[in-house]
This record gives C-alpha cells, sequence and structure tokens, in this order.
C-alpha cells in the first residue's frame, strides 16, 4: 500500500474554517430570506436513479450525455446518478409523497450538485445551490414573485451590477412548430455549423442558440424567433409577468436566446448575471416547467422555480470588498494544576449554561504559553485559574482588549464575564 498523500477528487473543494464562517453566515440569511416568503425545507438524498435525471433534463442535454457522475450499485446492479441538480429530486419527492394532494407547495433545499466539467473560477465538478421550487401554482403572479424574491436578496447583500435577463419559452406546441423551422434553417446552412451545432441539429436545435462560437453569432441571429410563434394565452402569461416587475420597479432585459440548458422549462425563464465573474457570470436562474411533474410520473400540476450558486454568489461578495467573518469566542479558559483543571472544566460548563462560547485549554503548558493561545483565539475574556484561585473557588478575569485582570469568586463569575461581553 502507498504512503503517498492522498488529495481531494479534482474540481471537489474543502471549505475551511477560515472561509466557512461565511458560508454559515451566507446560508442563515438565504434561509431566513426563504422564510419570510413562506417557502419550507425540504431534504432530498444526493443518489437518485439515473433515469430520473434522463425523464427530467432530457437524454442529449450536455447534463446527461456529458456531465452527470453515473455509475452501476456494485451489489445490486441499479443504475444511479449523483444530482446534478435539484428541481427533479424535488419533484419525485414530492410526487413520491404525495405533497399535492391538497394544496400547492413552496419548498426549498440547499446543498451539493455534482458535474463532469472542467473546473474553473465558479465551476466546480461539486458545487453547492440553494434552490426554490413552487408546486401547484399556475398564474404569472408566483413567476413574478420569484423573481422579486431573488431581487430583494441582491439588495439585502449589497450586491451591486446583477441584472434581470428574462424570456418565455412558450408552451409545446408553438416550441415544436419553432423548433421545426429552427432545423430548417439551420440544414440550409450546415457549412457553417461547428460540430456541436452539428451534433445537436436534429436532437436539440434550440440549444444551437446558446453557442457562443463567434462564427455562428450572425446564423444564430439570422435564426427564427420562438416568439413569433407563441400563441395568446402564453404572450398574455408573459405580458403580466413583466407588468408585476415594472410595478416593483425592477429593471429586466428581454434575452431572446436565453433558453436555459434544460428540456423541462416552458413559458418564463430567466437568469440573473453579472460581469464581474467573467465567463461564469450567471449567479441565479430558473424558471416554469408545467410539464415535469407528468413528465417523471404524477399527474399534471404547474410548476416554478430557480437556483443559486453559492459558491458564485459568495465570490462576488468578497469581489464586492466582504471580509470573511472571524470566528467570535467569548471565553478562554486558561489553568495550571489538578484542583485548578477541575474548577476550570466546571466554570467551561457553567458559562455554557449561559450561552457563552468557551474554549477550555487542553494539552497543559506554562501560564504564558497558555495566554499566547488566548490572545491568538479572538477571545475577550480570558479566565485564569491555578490551585491558589481553584482552592478558594475563585478565578482570576482578563479582559483581552484591555483593562486590569481581577479575581472574582465562582458564584459571581457569569455576571463578571457578562460586563465584558455585552
Amino acid at each position: 500500500m502507498s504512503n503517498e498523500a492522498l488529495q481531494a477528487v479534482r474540481g471537489m473543494n474543502d471549505i475551511l474554517p477560515d472561509e466557512a464562517g461565511l458560508w454559515l453566515w451566507f446560508e442563515e440569511v438565504v434561509r431566513d430570506w426563504l422564510h419570510s416568503y413562506g417557502y419550507r425545507n425540504i431534504r432530498m438524498p444526493l443518489v437518485e436513479p439515473t433515469d430520473l435525471f434522463k425523464r427530467a433534463i432530457g437524454e442529449v442535454t450536455d447534463i446527461v450525455e456529458k456531465e452527470m457522475y453515473s455509475f452501476a450499485d456494485a451489489l445490486n446492479g441499479d443504475q444511479l446518478t449523483l444530482r446534478p441538480e435539484g428541481t427533479a429530486s424535488c419533484v419525485r419527492a414530492v410526487l413520491q409523497h404525495n405533497l399535492l394532494y391538497n394544496a400547492p407547495q413552496r419548498l426549498y433545499y440547499s446543498g451539493p450538485m455534482f458535474r463532469h466539467e472542467r473546473p474553473q473560477k465558479g465551476r466546480y465538478r461539486q458545487f453547492h445551490q440553494f434552490g426554490a421550487e413552487a408546486l401547484g401554482f399556475a398564474g404569472p403572479d408566483i413567476d413574478a414573485e420569484q423573481i422579486l424574491m431573488c431581487a430583494r436578496l441582491w439588495k439585502t447583500l449589497g450586491l451591486p451590477d446583477v441584472m434581470l435577463q428574462l424570456n418565455t419559452l412558450g408552451d409545446a406546441a408553438a416550441r415544436h412548430r419553432h423548433r421545426a423551422k429552427l432545423i430548417a434553417h439551420f440544414e440550409q446552412h450546415k457549412d457553417a455549423l461547428d460540430a456541436d451545432a452539428t451534433r445537436r441539429l436534429h436532437t436539440n436545435p434550440l440549444r444551437i442558440l446558446d453557442s457562443k462560437n463567434p462564427a455562428m453569432q450572425d446564423l444564430i441571429a439570422g435564426a427564427p424567433k420562438l416568439m413569433d410563434e407563441l400563441e395568446e394565452d402564453a404572450l398574455r402569461h408573459f405580458d403580466e409577468v413583466q407588468a408585476i416587475l415594472r410595478r416593483h420597479d425592477v429593471p429586466f432585459e428581454i434575452n431572446p436566446r436565453l433558453v436555459r440548458g434544460l428540456d423541462y422549462y416552458n413559458r418564463t425563464v430567466f437568469e440573473w448575471v453579472t460581469t464581474r465573474l467573467g465567463a461564469q457570470g450567471t449567479i441565479c436562474a430558473g424558471g416554469r416547467y408545467d410539464g415535469l411533474v407528468e413528465q417523471i410520473g404524477g399527474k399534471p400540476a404547474p410548476a416554478t422555480g430557480f437556483a443559486m450558486g453559492v459558491e458564485r454568489l459568495l465570490a462576488l461578495l468578497q469581489d464586492n470588498g466582504m471580509a470573511l467573518p472571524r470566528h467570535e469566542l467569548d471565553v478562554y479558559v486558561v489553568h495550571q494544576g489538578e484542583l485548578a483543571g477541575q474548577l476550570a472544566s466546571r466554570v467551561a460548563e457553567q458559562l455554557r449554561d449561559d450561552k457563552k462560547r468557551v474554549v477550555l485549554h487542553c494539552g497543559g503548558g506554562s501560564f504564558k504559553s497558555q495566554m499566547k493561545k488566548a490572545d491568538a483565539s479572538g477571545a475577550r475574556v480570558a479566565l485564569v485559574i491555578g490551585d491558589d484561585e481553584a482552592q478558594a473557588d475563585e478565578v482570576g478575569v482578563k479582559p483581552m482588549q484591555g483593562g486590569e485582570q481581577e479575581r472574582v469568586s465562582v458564584r459571581n463569575l457569569t455576571a463578571t464575564v457578562n460586563k465584558f461581553i455585552k
């Protein structure tokens, strides 16, 4: 067996304690924001049947064709996949547990997703998302509310330079008409298609519109427009979404080339984008997916949702000058001697009963070396206990930001510590 040091899997990153403080702060802000709109937490497995994602996302999407971590369970041969996104899992859970039987649902989830991509800033093989799904709501009001939710979060986080792009994909009949016209258009210019577009031509021609190849931009600009195929009901739905956003002074840009990378979307689709993160500028995206519930085995039900990339949002926050929150510690307990150790353990628990964050020094050492550790810990107060203090049932209280050490009885310790930690 090799003794070579093992490394994390490429593109799957450790989040170290100095960074984790920002994650914990962000997660708390986002949970409070979701709760303020009536969303409730749901938690799904990391591993799902591979067929779930093939049926939901589409077999000819990049995710299914190139990016999923799929494998056969060695014990029973089941085909399994590490979830590449959360919507399909959430809808599967809603159907399996019959959550829509008597009321629509506003649900949210968070956690890691997995895609086998080339790792780069803002794009990792294990990445983290918050997702929100509203199931059972058919009207444009819920589409607009989800966009308004996001606008509120950016304001809460103090994020500048975040722009909303909006589009509609209409309904299935309009998309089928548009698909036929797209194929005919691109077939007339086959020589101008790159390898990726040629591969997609008859399987997913809508994704050709999303190509970043500079040589194809004129061809794409001249392609038939889905908007020209939309029926009155879908147009009215889209107009009402826009009207609600205007009433709330949320600026947006209609981007007819915004198609999203998943097959299940219809009608409203949106992305929040920034110019501050280079090529990985989308920080949040979503839209309506009315056909998905039926597609994976349920009775037809309307639905809409979005997901945001945690790594990208944290990178944006740091780019905007947000410092990493420091680990807050109230008390560091320094002690030397057997009796002192027993008292130190007792007073540490006493202070934790009072909701204080306390580190009890472990590992021995001189008072001087222990005080260095107390100083480095960032604690606001050090407690100093020797056997003399322990015999008198007293503790030395030293404010770390300056001030004289005072000796107090254990009985008065909590009140004395509270005086320095206001």
